[in-house]
């Protein structure tokens, strides 16, 4: 496929070779947010369209706003890796995904610019409006999987998407002292609360036990919904955040 018509409005086209056919008849029912984690953008499409990579995603968005889609909403890019969300392991399937540019770690978490942030509210809109994704179905690449990736990181503003219309939110309890679980605990309350982050989504066990898989299910869970303090432990407010969000969650109707 050298080029296609793209499924957004004033979208750019750079066709990748990296896609095939969703499987077993999945639909996008998930929207993944990414960071592309270089030095800039175009050397991240580059790498997104180079054939040796293996990689791709839907759609670029660069800081001065700027959008290219990459791969036709329709088919399924490589952007998830391994990974999985309420049970589903086979992401990609059922995902879309956008890559922001923003360099992350390799040039000290910049931040996202205004305009980069309201291209990525109207790709959004537009995204979940043609496949009807739910709220709590627009994910961080870290949600679905939290032991690799941190992306798009604590800095992403979530609640300017969330004022927008586009995904899940609450404001997170504040930080503060009280009775917390951290790595080596065990017990029933252990059990609970990984009963709560499976219920959300995210692939912990729900043995009792806190041990990296539940650590690294906590701080996947902060960096979203609790960015003020990522350690991992899973303190008050985190509990208490996870709670409310689980209270808020959009009924399904029948």
């Amino acid at each position: 496929m050298s080029t296609f018509e793209p499924d957004q409005p004033r979208a750019g086209v750079h066709a990748s070779p990296n896609f095939g056919p969703r499987k077993d008849g999945k639909r996008p029912s998930i929207l993944i947010l990414h960071y592309t984690g270089m030095e800039t953008g175009e050397a991240a499409e580059s790498w997104l369209a180079n054939p040796q990579s293996e990689v791709s995603a839907h759609y670029v968005v660069y800081e001065n706003g700027r959008i290219v889609q990459m791969v036709p909403e329709s088919e399924r890019a490589w952007h998830a890796g391994q990974s999985s969300w309420k049970g589903e392991t086979d992401i990609n399937s059922c995902s879309i995904g956008i890559e922001i540019v923003n360099g992350g770690p390799l040039l000290g978490f910049p931040d996202f610019p205004e305009r980069q942030i309201e291209a990525v509210i109207d790709l959004c809109n537009g995204i979940v409006t043609r496949h009807s994704i739910r709220p709590e179905n627009v994910l961080a690449h870290s949600d679905i999987a939290p032991a690799r990736k941190i992306d798009p990181g604590e800095k992403f503003p979530w609640p300017a998407l969330y004022d927008a219309g586009i995904g899940h939110w609450v404001g997170p309890s504040p930080v503060r002292g009280g009775r917390f679980f951290s790595l080596g605990d065990e017990g029933q309350p252990v059990e609970a609360l990984q009963s709560m982050l499976a219920l959300y989504g995210y692939g912990v066990p729900i043995d009792g036990v806190f041990g990296s898989s539940t650590q690294l299910g906590i701080l996947a869970f902060q960096r979203h919904f609790r960015p003020e303090k990522v350690d991992g432990v899973a303190d008050v407010s985190t509990i208490e955040t996870l709670h409310k969000l689980l209270s808020a969650l959009p009924v399904v109707s029948s």
